[in-house]
């Protein structure tokens, strides 16, 4: 009987999901519309964060210098306390349009990086659109073009688009997708991108308009966010209309080759989505055993009507999952597999709770930034 009563909730549960939730799993928003021509190409200043990015920093800045903007536009990049060099490296990739600046002392209650995008801002003057973009993002050439005329078109206060995500490694390929997958399950891009008070952006890359921050209270409105993306989503949404959509443009290049640097990845900001509250940790971990644990087990190890329940809804998790498979050119199978990741990511989360306790929560590149936020 118990059996037969989790198998329904479960399925149920899924059914909603699939039909019901705003088509998250559909992977429809994305940037691929025709670049329409704009009148006047408004001027637009690109904020860039860096913190020890050599690795990575003279290829992303070389693509914002490349871009084929034909407005005014210039580059920001705002080293904060690098000791690798990444400076002298993104003013020769940045040429004529890059200006480095050194950041200040991080004051109470900031996190590193919206200290420096803040400086950044400031530094910016007073162009139409602040581009924010992170030193792990690499766009295409014709990626301002395409978000200064969607915003200019919509009249829309934020442009964010999702960067794909590197997806080479067996860690990448086994669980990079369904951090998209779960993203997109918490905030709905076709709800974010409505009226309505679901919001969300992605960091790696968001065009802003200056103005509607300025009136929202600027960067210091969200100092403490530890999900700094997803809390300028909110800001700006409150300012007036913003869209998010997946991308081919704009991809990451850092490297998570180990499947500990994605678990470090994750357990990054997991709790700190949860607010720090253990009793949403606890309803978070048990949720996630129902939605994901209950179908498969169920399937190979329950009988009668309630196998038929976890085999449906096991088969709609699998489903729902191909579209992001195809976006990241996967194979279909991982669909399968999505209960085993969906432990994995269960497991970060619990991890991320843990590294909180003892002080170590938010950890970048030694800061441990969650105790501000608290």
């Amino acid at each position: 009987m118990i059996a037969l009563a989790v198998g329904g909730i479960a399925l149920a549960i899924w059914l909603m999901l699939v039909f019901g939730h705003s088509g998250f799993w559909t992977a429809r928003a994305r940037d691929t519309a025709e670049i329409a021509e704009v009148s006047q190409w408004p001027d637009v200043v690109a904020v860039v964060p860096a913190r020890d990015e050599a690795e990575v920093i003279e290829r992303a800045i070389a693509s914002l210098s490349a871009q084929e903007y034909p407005g005014n536009f210039r580059i920001v990049l705002v080293d904060d306390g690098s000791s690798d060099g990444t400076a002298g490296l993104a003013r020769k990739a940045g040429r004529a349009r890059c200006s480095v600046i050194t950041a200040t002392p991080l004051a109470a209650g900031w996190t590193g990086k919206l200290a420096a995008v803040a400086q950044g801002v400031a530094s910016a003057g007073s162009p139409a659109y602040l581009w924010l973009t992170d030193a792990d993002i690499a766009h295409a050439p014709d990626t301002l073009r395409s978000l200064v005329s969607r915003a200019e078109r919509g009249q829309l206060v934020l442009v964010s688009l999702m960067a794909r995500l590197r997806c080479v490694s067996l860690a990448e390929r086994a669980l990079v997708p369904a951090f998209v997958f779960f993203f997109q399950l918490l905030y709905p891009f076709g709800r974010v991108n409505r009226p309505g008070k679901t919001a969300a952006a992605a960091g790696g890359c968001m065009l802003v308009r200056r103005d509607a921050l300025e009136q929202a209270g600027g960067i210091a409105s969200i100092r403490d966010a530890l999900i700094d993306d997803c809390a300028m989503g909110a800001l700006m949404k409150r300012q007036g209309r913003i869209w998010l959509g997946l991308t081919d443009r704009s991809i990451s290049i850092r490297r998570y080759d180990s499947w500990g640097s994605v678990a470090d990845m994750i357990a990054r900001s997991a709790y700190a989505q949860l607010r720090y509250n253990p009793l949403l940790l606890l309803g978070t971990l048990a949720g996630m055993a129902l939605i994901y644990v209950v179908p498969p087990a169920l399937t190979l190890f329950g009988g009668g009507v309630s196998r038929w329940l976890g085999l449906g809804a096991w088969a709609l998790m699998a489903l729902s999952f191909q579209p992001m498979l195809r976006f990241y050119r996967r194979s279909h199978l991982w669909g399968v597999a999505l209960p085993l990741i969906a432990g994995f990511y269960a497991g970060c989360t619990f991890l991320s709770a843990w590294r909180h306790r003892r002080g170590r929560g938010g950890m970048w590149k030694g800061r441990a930034q969650a105790a501000m936020s608290r």
